[in-house]
């Protein structure tokens, strides 16, 4: 299934000048949605994952169905004021501004291995937030997974040193 067709453009959203990548036409296609979970899965089947990280908030969507199908742990990473416990944080860089992500002091143990997976690779401020704050909790990062990556914007090479795992580049 051609999954780059069911992805919609939508200019100037969320700010003008930017055209965001929206997935909902993916989400409700049940054969698209499973096929994207399959090719997640088996990417890291052999990785033995102890804990999937999600980037808020369209990155839940593919890691609490991605962390049911490898059998690991979920754990969310969220925007600030989002998380009911003790967090540790860090500030990152878009590509229109900047924010920060916080993560729940405990919610890795040191030496867990970890996939982190978000929605879209952008500029990769918020991948580097996230390996950041995985990294800060003693976790070790085995991989960073997307559905989409903008090559144009050459957020990769942020990420440079670590296991980027693209389902469609664009």
């Amino acid at each position: 299934m051609d999954l780059v067709r069911l992805i919609r453009d939508v200019p100037d959203f969320p700010i003008k000048g930017i055209l965001f990548k929206d997935i909902t036409p993916l989400l409700q296609s049940p054969e698209a949605f499973r096929q994207v979970i399959d090719a997640f899965t088996t990417r890291y089947s052999d990785e033995q994952v102890d804990q999937v990280v999600a980037i808020e908030s369209r990155g839940f969507i593919f890691g609490a169905t991605l962390a049911y199908a490898l059998g690991t742990g979920f754990v969310p990473i969220r925007k600030p004021g989002k998380l009911p416990a003790e967090t540790i944080s860090v500030e990152y860089s878009l590509e229109y501004g900047t924010n920060s992500l916080e993560l729940h002091a405990d919610a890795i143990q040191p030496s867990q291995r970890v996939l982190i997976i978000d929605d879209l690779l952008a500029t990769g401020g918020s991948a580097k937030a996230a390996i950041d704050l995985v990294e800060r909790l003693g976790g070790v990062v085995v991989g960073v997974a997307f559905l989409i990556e903008l090559g144009f914007l050459h957020g990769i090479e942020k990420l440079e040193g670590y296991d980027v795992f693209s389902l469609l580049k664009v």
